[in-house]
């Protein structure tokens, strides 16, 4: 006997006598939903998410008051075309099923505002779906696009589009429509290029490219005059992207994992970086003008080839951390002392045998040492101090205080 059927029927019974606007039957391991759904016309909301449904009765296509309809989390491998029906419907979560394609009649539900596709097996969205003109969130990451339609393009109220973990080797130009976007995530995709129409998008202050195939971005991004947040991480970029001097708004760039050997003068244009990744590149150098982001607060430049680092280091005086880890620095400036702000600083396997007596001044240091963190609060390790093993475990002031006193 199923009992999460059975369950399920005395809930919907229940729900129908008292006039119920509002139905939870979501983990309660349904395999198949009871027809009698349908008799509950006066629904507003209804959740089943985290079954194991794996179709939808006719029926569903009867709760015309349906305002929002979870699904997430069960095992669905198509819906009835009477989804359709749901004319009321602004919220549907799908994601986390088997669906292969959606119905046409999706196109229908004119009055959707979100719809979370996430986690599915599709390969293709239908025509209709340019019919679906007030959404304003779409999110279809972890499918299998390998292209957008131009319909895409139609959806000119989105504010918000998740694409993340596909196999997108381009993008149509009409992108380029959505002038309402601000938030755009496309990552984990086999992009090599953007259309020039993204230049369109002025409204966006979030772009994700993060582990693509980009050596180089088109001139129009420079364009993207509101951007406030962009990752290019995990890319081809063997050179930094002129581009980007452009986005004087941006806080927070995030370039690791490239085969950057050199950043030019124009990174010192962006002077609203708070955050600034710059690690697993090929670094040798940094140019003086990285010293014009006085509202750095955040820089690591881990695994680099650094031998040195320029006086105007010394400017950042809003920075809090500092990762110099894994480079090839022998010395630092005189001018690291005047980073007051700075709680941590991490100065490993770098080829330092010794610090400039300024570094004292670096009082807010913080100790972070734990039980399994033998590298206490400034991790030293991996150079040439040859001091023993204990003494990195010191509070930072201590471990400066026996370095240059040695």
């Amino acid at each position: 006997m199923d009992w999460a059927y059975i369950k399920a029927l005395y809930k919907i019974e229940c729900a129908y006598r008292t006039g119920a606007i509002e139905l939870d039957l979501s983990e309660n391991q349904l395999s198949s939903l009871p027809p009698e759904i349908g008799k509950l016309q006066k629904l507003t909301k209804l959740n089943l998410r985290a079954n194991r449904l794996s179709s939808l009765p006719s029926e569903i296509g009867k709760l015309q008051n349906l305002t929002e309809l979870s699904l997430s989390s069960n095992q669905l491998r198509s819906l009835p075309p009477e989804i359709g029906n749901l004319l009321n419907l602004n919220t549907l979560y799908l994601g986390n099923n088997q669906l292969r394609s959606l119905p046409k009649e999706i196109g229908s539900l004119l009055n959707l505002t979100w719809m979370d596709l996430g986690y599915n097996q599709l390969r293709s969205l239908p025509p209709e779906i340019e019919n679906l003109l007030n959404l304003t969130w779409l999110d279809l990451s972890y499918n299998q696009f390998s292209s957008l339609s131009p319909e895409i393009g139609d959806l000119q109220k989105l504010t918000k589009l998740y694409l993340i973990d596909n196999q997108l080797s381009s993008l149509p130009p009409e992108i380029g429509n959505l002038l309402n976007l601000t938030y755009l995530d496309l990552s984990y995709n086999q992009l090599s290029s953007l259309p020039p129409e993204i230049g369109n998008l002025l409204n966006l202050t979030y772009l994700d490219l993060n582990y693509n195939q980009f050596s180089g971005l088109p001139k129009e991004l420079g364009q993207l005059l509101n951007l406030t947040a962009l990752v290019l991480s995990c890319n081809w970029f063997s050179s930094f992207p002129k581009e980007i001097g452009q986005l004087l708004n941006l806080t927070s760039l995030d370039l690791s994992q490239n085969q950057l050997r050199s950043l030019p003068k124009e990174i010192g244009q962006l002077q609203n970086l708070t955050l600034l990744i710059l690690s697993y590149t090929q670094l040798s150098s940094l140019p003086p003008e990285i010293g014009n982001l006085i509202n750095l607060t955040y820089l690591t430049l881990m695994d680099n080839k650094l031998s040195s680092l320029p006086p105007e280091i010394g400017q950042l005086l809003n920075l809090i951390d500092l990762n110099l880890s894994c480079n090839q620095l022998s010395s630092l400036p005189p001018e690291i002392g005047q980073l007051l702000n700075l709680t941590n600083l991490n100065l490993s396997c770098n080829q330092l045998s010794s610090l400039p007596k300024e570094i004292k001044y670096l009082k807010n240091l913080e100790s972070n040492q734990k039980e399994y963190d033998w590298q206490g609060g400034l991790p030293l390790h991996g150079n040439k101090f040859e001091c023993p093993e204990e003494v990195y475990r010191l509070p930072p002031q201590e471990l400066i205080a026996y370095i240059l006193d040695r």
